[in-house]
């Protein structure tokens, strides 16, 4: 039988505005938050498993405070990020199926470089930096519709 982890992760933006810059140039001012893990050396958006500090916690209090562990920011949720990312690992030769339930955030503070252990880098870079780099498909669905939540945040289109 496969073992289940259940997981919350925040895919975290940060608006870069210059003075000098036309309102038009905001779009392309967007960093987003990634993160290289220290083991396996993807690159990857903070989260973990939901409960293991804290019995209870919730999807959004796991994801806040991954974020803040492996990403070393503070950040508020925007709000969910559609469908839940499933993927399959194996760790000390047991397969185990974990289920990612993300959040599109909005960096409020704090420095990437104050990233915990669980990786060995943590930065904000460009959308196309970003697709460049992730390692995993999942990953790659999730930040393909926080993009789209970003895009449609000012709009009222919200879900």
């Amino acid at each position: 039988m496969m073992k289940h982890e259940t997981a919350a992760g925040g895919i975290v933006y940060r608006i870069l505005q210059s003075h000098r810059q036309p309102a038009v140039q905001i779009l392309k001012s967007v960093r987003w938050l990634i993160c290289q893990h220290s083991q396996h050396k993807g690159w990857v958006f903070p989260k973990g498993l939901v409960g293991d500090t804290q019995e209870g916690e919730s999807y959004e209090e796991a994801a806040l405070r991954e974020v803040e562990e492996e990403g070393g920011v503070k950040a508020g949720i925007v709000q969910k990020i559609p469908g839940v990312f499933d993927y399959i690992y194996t760790f000390k030769s047991e397969r185990i199926k974990k289920t990612v339930h993300y959040f599109l955030m909005e960096y409020l503070s704090g420095d990437p470089k104050d990233h915990d252990w669980e990786m060995q880098d943590a930065k904000f870079i460009t959308e196309e930096e970003i697709r460049k780099l992730l390692t995993y498909p999942s990953e790659r669905k999730a930040f393909d519709r926080a993009v789209k939540l970003y895009e449609n945040r000012d709009l009222g289109m919200s879900s």
